[in-house]
Parts: structure tokens; sequence; C-alpha cells
């Protein structure tokens, strides 16, 4: 299914009445779901790190049909607080992907990831919901992992971004003729990443529609040796981090659209930090291999950044999504 298509089927769905759901009223669930940084600079649309930055979402079931939300924190204001909210159409969703009855439901979404910086926010609201909803079928129907991705990567349209908010850690995310599939690894425990955020967004279609349909062979190349040794670096080697981060196949051809971004991300690499454009930017992630490098690539960005940059410490998050269903008490 087509992001549009599901985009419009969980439109129909969420507008159905809550009549005959099995689900008691008073039921809740709490989910966290974490940041992600995506294509990690040669892996492109395939690699993802989870990092530890949060989204927390409580869900409760009502009597009335529909959907209210109550967004506190990033998107405040902003996001639509209704059934359009894409939290509620991914919970509509994954309930119409298992044939359950939506019911009505409020919404409590705590929000910390920036939304259009290239840290994963539409991919964590997606996944929001369907661990929301896991969480609300739990004893009715039971979601794998692949499940999980599955409904995701319907919703979000490519699984690069969404498993390893679903799972935590690197992720591998292909998709094959029977369902997107992922592999999970462990970061080494040097790897050090640092954010930079910038006060300007970027939208995801706008930088994916400055792609070529085609690359040169020789940068195709260059991109699987360096994708594979990028693996190799997070997992084992983090000295190789410089080496395993250039990239022929999308930041050059995205640099137009955000010019400081590229402009930093030259000045921080001339001076050996490994850094990237974060998913599909402007943000930058350093992988750094110590802390203080960390420190150090922070006082660069913040003395030549002609724009206030956010630095965000983070931690490679190595859970992933979680979910924690409250029974409702008892009458």
């Amino acid at each position: 299914m087509t992001a549009e298509r599901a985009d419009a089927a969980t439109a129909q769905t969420v507008t159905e009445t809550a009549a005959g759901h099995p689900l008691a009223t008073g039921l809740s669930v709490s989910v966290r779901v974490p940041a992600t940084s995506a294509n990690l600079g040669p892996g492109f649309d395939t690699l993802g790190l989870s990092l530890s930055l949060y989204d927390e979402l409580t869900v409760t079931v009502r009597d009335a049909p529909g959907a209210t939300v109550d967004v506190r924190g990033v998107g405040a204001g902003e996001v639509p607080t209704d059934e359009s909210n894409l939290v509620v159409r991914s919970i509509a969703h994954t309930f119409a992907a298992y044939d359950q009855p939506m019911p009505g439901l409020d919404l409590i979404a705590r929000n910390s990831i920036p939304h259009g910086r290239g840290l994963g926010s539409s991919g964590a609201a997606i996944v929001s919901g369907i661990m929301a909803a896991k969480g609300l079928l739990e004893g009715i129907v039971e979601i794998d992992a692949l499940g999980l991705l599955a409904r995701a990567t319907e919703l979000e349209g490519h699984p690069d971004n969404v498993a390893p908010a679903l799972f935590g850690g690197l992720t591998i995310a292909w998709v094959t003729p029977e369902g997107p599939q992922f592999k999970k690894l462990m970061v080494h425990r040097g790897v050090s990443p640092l954010v930079l955020v910038p006060q300007a967004t970027m939208s995801t279609a706008l930088a994916r529609s400055l792609q070529p349909a085609t690359v040169p062979h020789e940068d195709a190349i260059f991109n699987v040796s360096r994708s594979t040794l990028l693996i190799a670096a997070l997992i084992q080697s983090p000295e190789l981090l410089f080496a395993a981060t250039e990239d022929k196949l999308h930041q050059s051809y995205r640099a137009a659209a955000m010019p400081e971004t590229d402009r930093l991300i030259g000045l921080l690499r001339a001076q050996g930090f490994p850094a990237v454009v974060s998913g599909a930017g402007p943000s930058i992630l350093v992988l750094c291999s110590d802390p203080g490098q960390r420190l150090a690539a922070a006082e660069l960005v913040a003395q030549h950044a002609d724009t206030p940059w956010d630095s965000l410490v983070l931690a490679v998050d190595f859970k992933g999504a979680t979910v924690i269903p409250h029974p409702a008490e008892a009458a």
C-alpha cells in the first residue's frame, strides 16, 4: 500500500463510529519513541540510528467516538489536534489492518523531537500511533516486529527511519516481495553522537525531489564500499568513522537547498569530524569517536555558524519504542 492510499484509508477509518469496539473505557497506554537519524552519509534509504531524544504519548479509550489530541512541547499550536493528526491516523490504520473497530480516544502528546529537521519526527509520530494500537489491542491481536515494521512502512513510505524508531540501535532496512525487513545491530560504546539543529526546516519531499534518477556507476560503487565500511565502524571500529561517512549519492545534490548545512559540514569534515546530513536535513549529525570530540565540533559550529544552531549531545538509544498498558479502573 502506498503512503497516499494508507492516508486515505485511515482518514476514512478514523471517522467511523466507536460503537461495538471491545475495549474498556478508561483503558490507556503510555508510549515512548526515540528520535532517529537516517542515511548516515552513505547509507541512503538503508541505514538508521536511534537517538536518546524522545516523544511521549498517552492514549486513553473514551465513550464518545472520534479523537482529541493535547499537544505539549514541540508542535503545540501547529499540528492538528483532531482525527487528522498523524498519530491518530496511525492508530486507526493499525486497527483497520487487523480488522478491529476504532474506539474513541483522548491523546496527550509530549513532544521533544524537532519537526522538519531530519530527526525522524514524522516517523516517530507514526511509530507512536502504531505502538499505541499494539498496546490497546494486547490480548486481542498480537502484532510482531515485522507486523509493526510493515504498518509503519505503509504510512511512512520507506522503512529506514521507522526501523530504528521501533527497534533501537543501528538498523539496516530493506524491502522484499514479502514486505519490509530489518536487522538491528548494537553500536560500539565509543560512538558519541552530536546533533546540530538549526532554526530552519527542510521538507523531506523537497529533498527527495533534488535526487537524480540515475547516478554514475563509480559513485554507486563508492557508496557501496563506504556504507559497508560504516557498519563496521559503528559496531566495531569507531576510528574508521571519518572515511566511512563519505558519500556521493545524495548529500551533494541537496546542498543548494540547505547552504549553511552544506558549508558547516564542509568545515567540520575539513577539521576531521565525521559530519553528515541527518536524514533529509537540515540538521547535522556528527558521529564522534569520543565525548571530547563532540565538544570540539559543537564549539567549531558555534564560532562559524551564520544563524543559531542548537547542539544536542545524545547517546545511541538501544531500546527503541516502548508501550506500557494501563488497565481501566474498575467502576
